[in-house]
């Protein structure tokens, strides 16, 4: 008999794997990597597993316990109506099933293609971007097929990209063969203009921006910026990351952009991807339509329809038509709040404001004062670390900031606490924010203590990655 003990804490499960579970049965012409061995299953009461899991998911933080303000992520609250409705059986269509028998389906992608495109100011748009990420590499895709077009691809290789960028931002432009020119910020956070007319040159394909940017402020120099990049040719790229702070106020399309990528996770309130499913559609101007991915979906005869009869279009880029259950949880929450998206952004905006002008008074928040639904702290005056407050905060029960970034604010904390949270929520953070300051350095520099995983060694958790277990020593192998 074969025992191992697995702990979580005081919480002990007992395996026993001396039941023998066999792949007898397996046909003869599968795959000689099938093993045909004893698989070590556990014997375990179903109690004991389900209270294993519960102890488990207690030991994790997430949206729904409390606030989450990761700058640059928007960690909202994923409302319930949306997962109920995304549970729906009637809406678990296999992707083969044909368009007969998934108009249903379709109406609904039809229908939240007809939402974004309002939404953004656009003409067009495609679901097929199966992440933001995924969204923005396929919008760099369609400026290459542009210029391929107008046979300017070999001169049109580069992509001026502003030093507060996300850091996507580099990474699609390079990925889609372009050169990465990065120009800096001015003295108020913005786009630095005689900067970006000196980078501006017939080699420049576009121009990729988020408004309002990383910082949380609003780049009223916008229509300047577009005159500046049409002008010269070239597109100009909006990074959907921070439509949240502008949504039903002013649009990408009157900003003057040519393409926008959503991310659905942070507007629309959809779960997180964290590498699973996620949606990042995008959005074009009329001139680009012909480059969309396929399929877009149409309306003829009364019918909906997959249409892969895109001249120009970048191809397929998703597996069927990209991830449902993501697009029918944004679709229902854009119909329950219709006109009252706008009212979701007033209010990030003013938790995020209420937030700063508080915490301004202990730490420093440079460039402009007035943010849009996020903004970022420095404690380079406090004397402490940002990486040790925000250790520290763990310690409270609350998630720590997004830290370090963007990298052009020393020791920074980028705070977004998005719209659903509360006074009480935001006024507990800032009052935790502010102990930090008053805490001795020696209790500071060794949280948290209170948590299931204490202070992380990151230094050696970067240089000596050990990341499976080896159950017969007992101990983790290195990759």
């Amino acid at each position: 008999m074969y025992r191992q003990a697995y702990y979580n804490e005081d919480f002990l499960i007992d395996y026993n794997t001396n039941n023998d579970y066999y792949l007898d049965d397996v046909e003869d012409d599968y795959p000689d990597y099938i093993k045909r061995e004893k698989l070590k299953l556990p014997d375990v009461r179903s109690v004991d597993v389900s209270r294993h899991f519960t102890r488990l998911s207690e030991m994790n933080y997430s949206v729904d316990l409390g606030m989450y303000p990761l700058g640059s992520c928007t960690m909202k609250f994923n409302p319930k109506y949306s997962d109920y409705i995304a549970s729906i059986e009637e809406f678990n269509k296999h992707p083969l099933e044909g368009e007969e028998n998934t108009q249903g389906n379709l109406e609904i992608m039809y229908n939240l293609q007809e939402y974004l495109k309002t939404i953004s100011g656009m003409a067009y748009s495609s679901l097929q971007p199966s992440a933001g990420a995924h969204g923005e590499f396929t919008g760099i895709l369609i400026i290459r097929k542009y210029f391929e077009m107008k046979n300017e691809l070999d001169r049109r290789n580069e992509i001026i990209i502003p030093d507060s960028a996300h850091g996507t931002n580099p990474a699609s432009a390079s990925m889609g063969g372009f050169a990465v020119i990065e120009i800096p910020s001015d003295e108020s956070g913005l786009v630095d203009i005689d900067a970006l007319k000196a980078a501006v040159s017939d080699h420049t394909a576009a121009f990729m921006i988020t408004n309002p940017n990383t910082l949380g402020i609003f780049d009223d120099k916008i229509k300047e910026i577009s005159e500046i990049i049409h002008n010269n040719g070239s597109l100009l790229y909006y990074d959907g990351a921070n439509l949240n702070a502008v949504l039903g106020i002013t649009t990408p399309g009157k900003m003057g952009f040519d393409i926008v990528h959503f991310n659905l996770h942070k507007t629309f309130a959809t779960p997180h991807g964290g590498g699973g499913p996620g949606s990042g559609p995008v959005a074009v101007k009329s001139f680009l339509k012909e480059f969309l991915p396929v399929p877009i979906i149409s309306m003829e005869n009364g019918q909906y329809k997959l249409d892969y009869r895109l001249k120009n279009t970048v191809g397929k880029i998703s597996s069927y038509y990209g991830s449902f259950s993501v697009l029918l949880r944004a679709y229902s929450y854009i119909l329950k709040n219709g006109n009252n998206l706008k009212n979701s952004t007033e209010k990030a905006v003013l938790n995020a404001n209420y937030m700063a002008d508080k915490l301004s008074k202990y730490y420093k928040i440079p460039y402009k004062k007035l943010k849009k639904h996020e903004f970022v702290l420095s404690t380079e005056n406090t004397g402490k670390r940002a990486l040790d407050i925000s250790k520290f905060i763990l310690d409270y029960g609350i998630h720590s900031p997004t830290t370090y970034f963007p990298l052009i604010v020393k020791e920074a904390m980028m705070l977004e606490p998005t719209e659903s949270v509360t006074k009480k929520d935001i006024d507990y953070y800032i009052s935790v924010m502010v102990k930090a300051l008053s805490t001795d350095s020696d209790i500071i520099k060794k949280s948290p203590v209170n948590t299931s995983v204490t202070r992380i060694d990151e230094i050696k958790v970067a240089r000596d990655l050990i990341l499976t277990w080896n159950k017969n020593e007992k101990t983790l192998n290195k990759i």
